[in-house]
């Protein structure tokens, strides 16, 4: 194993808002796996997640303490108006591929494994396999191809997503929740993201959290196993502040646990060839601060994967990878810039193989509204354009936030946490996380048109749905909508959606659906890319059917997510979760829809 550390933290100019601090940081340790299908899997007895039900820490007066609370039905006023009540007339997007992943009653070859909620479901497609994680589990399955005359078949799993790490110090100790699971069309590689929530073991140097916009600092260089300055040792770790992060965050699997003085960190597995089951270039690097909720993202110049503080903070990061670099398994590098008073970031994601333009910037994005401040409502999407310079990282940059108006939006329920979704036979409402852009945030290019799709999930004039959006990149790669609409025919609800486009530009987007009579399942709707604006005008289609409803948690998934197939550019994956008649714990369904082709 190489280790090797510098960490440096820049100034950057950035717009509007100012200086920014940018962290520099060289990975703690990197290496090469050997193949995945050769390691050994360890399975955890108990197969407990990164926090089963969390708890509510100071969200709102409405989250969860005990008791459950009354869900928070406020329409804002005016949204009304892009409600779509009715479903589209075109007939529903076909459905070429479905089957059970990782979930109760799950089996592979590699035993089966007991999963609790949240899921936190991830899939990524390549041209002969799927890969899946739910938190703290992962498997590998066939896709019917030129290699496999089936799809859906388990090749490998469940294993602890921390398998791909094993034998990688630190990282390969612990099984942490929240791993995502990427496939990099433009390289036709995998990749891996998990962050450790635990302080691992102190070494020598350990850096201090930082504060967003600090003064520039330099770490010593080049120093084995140290990722920073010294504390003093009788500095004590500074408690739960929007500086400090969540470092004493209560909860199951280890969030904030004993190693007080050390740091947190994440880590990055990339496949070194299109074969999901060979070896992986492994990287970790050191994070201060908490890094929850991670969202990667695949763009030309970088993976970009933005991350919370913690609950009980409005504090984000900004973070990307070399990726160009790490594709190669050489010494990368990775950079940062720490928010305050944000809401969950989320990074353009990209469809297809068409590239934005030269040196073009990602596009980050957030809702607007502040749930720990009682904020639950706004009329606008925020974006940032992010300059990395992997040269120079005194040019690195964020532009913004530039405020896109939209129509007014509610969160649906009174954001994370909360009780939102009824379900028949219980007065246990789930959780809709509706405070936050969903992953993914979807970019693709067809020609000189460019578009951004992005979701979230609003309270209506008859229940709960899907507010979507398309936006537009400008001449000067200004953000602009394009259409927008918030899809909730038949009074139901419809929440934690996941976009995307296919290469004709048609829209599709998964959802769980229920409500009311209605046991909590997933369901698909579309629209054709030249359809009239704001409208999903292809039929739901039932991916499946929810038998039972969730009663020992309000925490349902943490997302859903779809993933475009590298192999036709055209047929959208999508993976959601479902309970089984009689099951206390979730299953999830995967399926693939095709739009337009009926």
């Amino acid at each position: 194993m190489n280790i090797r550390v510098l960490m440096v933290v820049v100034l950057a100019a950035a717009g509007s808002a100012g200086a920014q601090a940018v962290r520099v940081e060289r990975a703690v340790a990197r290496d090469v796996s050997p193949r995945l299908d050769s390691m050994v899997p360890v399975q955890s007895e108990d197969g407990s997640e990164h926090e089963g039900e969390a708890p509510a820490h100071a969200l709102a007066p409405q989250a969860t303490r005990g008791a459950q609370a009354a869900p928070v039905t406020t329409v804002a006023p005016g949204s009304e108006k892009v409600e779509q009540t009715q479903q589209g007339t075109r007939p529903a997007a076909r459905i070429v591929a479905i089957f059970d992943g990782l979930g109760e009653g799950f089996e592979g070859p590699h035993g089966s494994a007991r999963l609790r909620n949240p899921s936190d479901n991830s899939l990524a497609v390549g041209p002969d396999h799927i890969v899946q994680t739910v938190n703290t589990r992962m498997a590998v399955f066939t896709k019917k191809g030129s290699k496999y005359d089936t799809t859906g078949r388990v090749l490998y799993g469940p294993v602890n997503t921390n398998n791909v790490f094993k034998g990688f110090g630190d990282a390969g100790q612990v099984n942490n929740g929240d791993a995502v699971v990427r496939y990099d069309q433009l390289a036709d590689r995998w990749l891996i993201v998990m962050p450790i929530f635990r302080r691992l073991p102190p070494r020598e140097n350990e850096p201090r959290a930082p504060r967003a916009g600090e003064p520039a600092h330099q770490s010593q260089p080049a120093v084995p196993g140290q990722p920073g300055a010294a504390l003093p040792l009788d500095q004590k770790v500074a408690p739960t502040t929007a500086a400090a992060g969540a470092t004493t965050r209560p909860g199951a699997g280890g969030r904030g646990a004993p190693n007080a003085r050390g740091s947190y960190a994440i880590c990055y597995a990339i496949s070194t060839s299109p074969d999901p089951l060979g070896s992986y270039y492994r990287y970790q690097f050191v994070r201060p601060l908490f890094p929850d909720y991670p969202r990667p993202a695949v763009w030309p110049d970088g993976y970009y994967v933005p991350t919370s503080t913690g609950d009980d903070v409005i504090q984000k990061h900004a973070y990307v990878v070399d990726r160009a670099k790490m594709l190669r398994g050489e010494d990368a590098t990775e950079q940062g810039i720490i928010l305050d008073d944000v809401n969950f970031l989320n990074n353009a994601d990209l469809d297809g193989k068409q590239l934005p333009p030269a040196a073009a910037p990602n596009i980050m994005m957030a809702a607007g509204g502040t749930q720990l401040k009682g904020v639950l409502a706004d009329d606008g999407i925020y974006y940032w354009k992010f300059h990395v310079n992997w040269e120079d990282p005194t040019r690195t940059k964020l532009e913004g936030p530039v405020k896109i108006p939209v129509a007014p939006y509610h969160y649906m329920g009174g954001g994370q946490l909360t009780n939102a979704v009824p379900q028949p036979g219980t007065d246990r409402r789930l959780d809709a996380q509706g405070d936050k852009i969903m992953a993914r945030l979807v970019y693709r290019r067809i020609g000189n048109r460019e578009s951004i799709v992005a979701v979230h999930s609003v309270n209506t004039t008859a229940g709960g749905g899907v507010r979507w959006y398309e936006f537009r990149l400008d001449k000067q790669r200004n953000v602009v909508l394009h259409q927008q609409g918030t899809y909730c025919p038949g009074g139901f609800y419809r929440w934690m959606a996941s976009p995307a486009i296919d290469a004709d530009g048609n829209i599709g987007i998964g959802y769980s659906f229920g409500g009311t009579p209605h046991f909590p399942g997933q369901r698909f709707a579309a629209r054709l890319s030249d359809d009239p604006l704001g409208v999903l005008t292809l039929r739901e289609a039932v991916l499946v059917e929810g038998e039972a409803s969730q009663t020992n948690t309000m925490r349902w998934e943490d997302y859903t997510q779809t993933a475009i197939d590298p192999t036709d550019d055209r047929t959208i994956w999508y993976v959601g979760d479902y309970l089984k008649k009689g099951a206390q714990n979730y299953s999830s369904r995967i399926g693939a829809f095709r739009i337009g082709d009926n």
